[in-house]
């Protein structure tokens, strides 16, 4: 249910709109009157604000209130000062107690009279009782014409919100929106979106969606139609799948092969849908199974006097719970890659269990055991902790069963299908890609550690900086196989500390909002999104406020080049992948117990972005009387469409 009642007000006449503060008379640019908007009007036409009843015409005939359904007292005072015109230059077209509609005549004012005269001709626009009656207002400035929407006013409700939302009515929204089932091809989602592979985008109804509660903001990136929802997105993502029902079969889990993009942009986008559709799933066990680790290490540290043994029954145990998530990473990975491909999840989880089964993975740890086919010499690997040979035997089992299935007679599909692909796809793995794959992934990942490590505060200033605009395109999920990459070959992500401090950043920007704030509907958003920021989910403050008051974004970068700096300075490095003030425990390092360098880069670095983001935010990148974008543009990755 929704807290605030939505309510549009126009443009009570053609000219340019503006924000309270920016107009002339002090009583009601500084809100003593209430909340509301001005309007530099280009004629003398004056129209109804709202639809309600008119309230009062005042004997000068230079103002008028309307009282709208939802109890809201409006004010349309015509120019300022005009009281002293005691009536000259205004004809009404209203008496008090008729009814009348948005956009309905109210008066005309003669401009050049009031000019004159020397007074201001701003048509003021004003809730009277908004302390008592409105939540907040949202304005659009610039030039419009008269009866358009130019405002959006939140009225209180005196019911009680409903603990249990009801998912299956957004759902009914965001399905219709979308274009109808007959428009999807594919869906999946990450920890906060909605990722929609659509026939036809243009057919979507972005507006609708950016309007609908529940809905915090619509994007088109990476080949995806992106509805960003928050934390709740795995309860709306159940509550979609079960209206498409059997829409979504698997011949339509692949993205069209002609969707009107080159090919390079369809290939990336694919690319970015795949990874996304493969890791998204697991992130949280992963996330977890990080902070488990992170809250061992911590109770060996000499320190503190080695709260637990290392060789501990209680340890060891607890360790094999978080060590489970990173071990049988295939699994998880192939299993989730194939979901979101459409092909068989269970063949694929088969596979990944070949590449984490013990033997392998001993043969693989040794580095010593080789066999040879045709003289060539092939070595094993170890591929608990791996991501992209996973992905890419996922992507091959889906070709390969999908070219038995048009070829196989249909009684040896059941048993003979997952036993060629199983066989063929395991053994291409284990000798071809997965050496090749994984010897690269691991060169990558060490050099990029390597050079964050080596460019020290430079790194971490320009990474800090930027990071987080990767996340308004969704395409930090390519990061993130290659931070875990990081962390099953070396143990450690230099990178990944420098990420964690750009979510403490936008988190503590949008906190900053919500103190400051007197509007109610901000506050509980702002804190809201603040806490999903400190628990490493960034999309709610920055899609929920920190974008559609552009300096509190730019604020929220500021600080997180400030923290970056500072962790870059350090040489801070991350043994975990759970960041953010809730990912504390991920900077132990537990094979060197003594060593506290990267806690205290995190203290510090995770310290100066909550100051300096919080700070600018404060003095500079928001007050109340700031209007909220109605829409938040957005750059498009070149190739994306």
């Amino acid at each position: 249910m929704a807290q605030s009642k939505k309510m549009q007000l126009v443009a009570p006449a053609d000219g340019k709109v503006l924000a309270l503060n920016k107009t002339s008379d002090p009583v009601f640019s500084e809100g003593t009157m209430g909340e509301g908007f001005g309007l530099e009007p280009d004629n003398g036409k004056i129209v109804s604000p709202v639809s309600g009843t008119i309230s009062m015409v005042a004997d000068t005939k230079h103002a008028v209130g309307i009282t709208t359904a939802a109890g809201l007292e409006v004010l349309v005072h015509m120019g300022i000062d005009t009281v002293g015109l005691n009536g000259r230059g205004f004809t009404m077209s209203v008496k008090s107690g008729q009814k009348i509609k948005s956009g309905d005549s109210l008066a005309t004012m003669d401009l050049k009279t009031v000019a004159d005269k020397g007074l201001a001709k701003t048509v003021m626009v004003v809730v009277t009782n908004s302390k008592e009656k409105l939540e907040g207002l949202d304005l659009v400035e610039g030039q419009a014409q008269a009866g358009a929407t130019v405002a959006t006013a939140y009225a209180k409700q005196n019911k009680k919100r409903s603990k249990k939302k009801d998912f299956d009515e957004l759902a009914t929204t965001i399905v219709a929106n979308v274009g109808g089932k007959e428009n999807v091809n594919s869906l999946i989602h990450c920890i906060t979106r909605l990722r929609f592979t659509l026939k036809d985008e243009k057919i979507a109804n972005d507006d609708n969606l950016k309007e609908t509660d529940g809905v915090i903001d619509v994007m088109h990136a990476g080949g995806q139609y992106q509805v960003v929802i928050g934390n709740e997105v795995t309860q709306v993502y159940d509550a979609v799948m079960k209206q498409l029902g059997d829409n979504l079969d698997a011949a339509s889990q692949t993205p069209p092969e002609d969707d009107g993009r080159n090919p390079l942009s369809r290939a990336f986008g694919n690319l970015i849908g795949f990874i996304t559709g493969a890791m998204s799933p697991v992130i949280g066990v992963i996330a977890a199974s990080g902070i488990i680790k992170g809250i061992l290490a911590l109770l060996t540290l000499p320190q503190l006097g080695s709260l637990l043994n290392a060789k501990s029954t209680v340890y060891l145990t607890v360790s094999a719970m978080a060590d489970s998530a990173f071990y049988f990473l295939p699994i998880l990975v192939g299993f989730a890659a194939a979901k979101r491909l459409g092909s068989d999840p269970i063949v694929a989880a088969t596979i990944g269990g070949v590449l984490a089964y013990p033997q392998i993975v001993t043969w693989g740890q040794s580095f010593k055991q080789m066999f040879e086919i045709g003289g060539f010499q092939f070595q094993f690997l170890n591929y608990t902790y791996s991501i992209f040979p996973m992905i890419l035997a996922a992507w091959m089992a889906k070709k390969l069963g999908t070219w038995l299935k048009d070829h196989l007679p249909s009684y040896l599909q059941m048993i003979f299908n997952p036993l060629i692909t199983v066989l063929i796809v395991s053994a291409i793995t284990l000798v071809i890609t997965g050496p090749i794959i994984q010897g690269a992934a691991n060169g990558i990942a060490d050099f990029i550690n390597w050079l964050v490590h080596v460019s020290g505060w430079t790194g971490g200033l320009i990474i800090g900086g930027f990071y987080q605009v990767l996340v308004i395109f969704g395409l930090h999920w390519g990061v993130v196989p290659l931070v875990a990459q990081q962390i099953a070959g070396s143990g450690e992500s230099a990178l990944n500390a420098i990420i964690s401090v750009t979510m403490v950043s936008q988190g503590a920007a949008v906190l900053a909002v919500a103190i400051k704030s007197k509007k109610t509907n901000i506050k509980e958003l702002g804190i809201a999104a603040a806490i999903s920021a400190f628990c490493g989910v960034t999309e709610p403050a920055i899609y929920g406020v920190n974008l559609r008051y552009k300096k509190v974004f730019i604020s929220g970068l500021i600080g997180s080049a400030a923290g970056g700096f500072v962790t870059g300075l350090m040489h801070g490095s991350m043994f975990g992948f759970t960041g953010s003030l809730i990912g504390f425990s991920s900077f132990f390092n537990a094979k060197n117990p003594a060593d506290l360098n990267s806690f205290y880069a995190f203290l510090l670095s995770s310290a100066v972005a909550l100051i300096v983001s919080f700070v600018l935010t404060w003095v500079w990148g928001y007050n109340d009387k700031m209007t909220l974008s109605k829409k938040v543009e957005k750059k498009r990755k070149p190739g994306t469409y």
